[in-house]
């Protein structure tokens, strides 16, 4: 038996049916349930309503005139599998049945059919649809155990950044979100999704640095048929994450070429497949993550200014942890107790000398580098209390080597912060987008002095390398 509060999630539904009377009363019966339907007489007419929108159930006969609905069942279920297909006819077989189901159908309708037969088969679907938010609800319940699941923070900058967030999650408006690397970004931009009103809708990310214009062309906005490296028709995140939220991580370093029609799609709410020009449209919301100043970004014409005005509706600050030494005290203990509980150890506290460590040092890395360290010291600890021997040397040379205004040369002080930001961030890239320069120029001072990269951004360097020896385009 359905589950009955699955009557409860309206659905958007498409009925293909060539008769007229068929298209009216089923639609009927759905809308009176409190769903969305819209009808078609033909498949050239359902197909075009499938490319620009997204529907959860489509009805689909199998005598449309001289074509056959079966026909198209394949491409239909091949190029949006979030949709179901139920089979209706009035030549009804097992041997049809049968093929019907081989083809990708979850069910098949017999005419006449009634009312009550109608709403077994809609409920069938709504009930996968609220398994998967059963499914949600429990992955939300488990990350609230994590130490940040509910963004706590004792800063009164950070607050208001996060009441910002709060009010901007009730509109449709795009958001942007400004702060260094490993400040929480993306946390925020989920929090955004979970206090929305689409949060029963898919929430994705993409990340735009380092990306070509044609690979994050294909994965935002899909490829429209086999092209020239052998791209298979295949939908994009913007069509898989239609009604829910869509999140642009690192926005600014998008590829030049592919603004425009960022732009557009941001504005609009339109857009085409790569290697297709048909418009579709998309109920998406969008946030966009920043490391680097936008506004920089637009001066230096790395970035084009409309983009930014149709992005930049809402915008949320958020400050580097170093200017949020309480909220060190208290993540750095939440930090202790999560991991401690993860590998089994009883630590109860840090010494004075290492706490004080903690808020003496500068966080490049923000809470990404706090994190990644006190699980680093639970590791290592023996003891029921975290020391100076447990923390890293780079966190204790701090406190000793040069600072800004000591009497020693640029290039030590540059070289010094460049070696500090790379341990902290533990990549290229991350250290790229904290510092604010490209990845190839980091590269360049790594091979100058003798510093190999970590072994999961071989591939980078090796890019970054190339590039860097490319002859100015002009």
């Amino acid at each position: 038996m359905a589950d009955a509060d699955a009557a409860d999630i309206p659905l958007r539904i498409l009925v293909v049916d060539d008769e007229e009377n068929i298209r009216v009363t089923l639609g009927m019966c759905l809308e009176s349930d409190g769903h969305t339907v819209a009808t078609s007489a033909n498949i050239e007419d359902a197909l075009d309503q499938v490319s620009r929108q997204v529907f959860d159930l489509i009805f689909l006969d199998i005598r449309l005139g001289v074509q056959n609905g079966l026909d198209f069942l394949p491409s239909l279920v091949a190029d949006h599998p979030w949709t179901k297909v139920v089979v209706i006819t009035a030549y009804a077989s097992v041997a049809t049945a049968v093929r019907a189901m081989k083809l990708g159908a979850i069910d098949y309708l017999p005419k006449p059919f009634t009312p009550p037969q109608v709403q077994l088969v809609t409920q069938k679907v709504a009930q996968r649809r609220r398994i998967d938010l059963k499914i949600d609800a429990l992955q939300s319940t488990l990350g609230e155990l994590d130490p940040e699941a509910d963004l706590p923070t004792e800063n009164s900058q950070m607050r208001r950044a996060l009441d910002t967030a709060r009010q901007a999650a009730d509109s449709n408006a795009s958001v942007l979100i400004c702060g260094e690397a490993g400040a929480g970004k993306g946390r925020i931009a989920r929090a955004i999704h979970a206090w929305s009103s689409r949060s029963s809708a898919p929430f994705t990310s993409v990340s735009c640095e380092l990306a070509s214009a044609d690979s994050l062309d294909a994965e935002l906005f899909g490829v429209g048929g086999a092209d020239a490296a052998g791209l298979a028709c295949l939908p994009g995140r913007v069509e898989l994450c239609e009604g829910g939220t869509l999140c642009l991580e690192d926005v600014t370093q998008c590829p030049p070429s592919l603004q425009p029609k960022l732009h557009h799609f941001i504005r609009d709410k339109e857009y085409e497949r790569h290697s297709d020009f048909r418009p579709r449209r998309a109920n998406v919301r969008i946030i966009g993550t920043s490391s680097l100043d936008p506004d920089e970004a637009v001066k230096r014409r790395r970035f084009r200014p409309e983009l930014l005005l149709a992005l930049d509706v809402v915008r949320v600050e958020i400050p580097p942890l170093r200017n949020r030494p309480e909220d060190i005290r208290m993540l750095a203990r939440r930090y202790l107790a999560f991991f401690g509980t993860q590998n089994h150890r009883q630590i109860a506290r840090f010494t004075p000398d290492a706490l004080a460590t903690l808020l003496k040092y500068p966080w490049p890395g923000n809470t990404r580098e706090l994190r990644n360290l006190i699980e680093r010291a639970v590791i290592l600890c023996q003891s029921d209390e975290i020391g100076v021997k447990h923390l890293p040397p780079n966190l204790l040379a701090g406190a000793t080597t040069y600072g800004i205004g000591d009497l020693v040369s640029l290039e030590t002080i540059d070289n010094l912060h460049i070696q500090r930001v790379l341990e902290s961030t533990g990549s290229i890239r991350g250290a790229a987008a904290v510092l604010g320069i490209g990845v190839s120029t980091i590269v360049r001072w790594m091979k100058r002095a003798k510093i190999h990269p970590p072994s999961s951004d071989a591939a980078v360097a090796m890019i970054a390398s190339g590039a860097a020896h490319e002859k100015p385009s002009g």
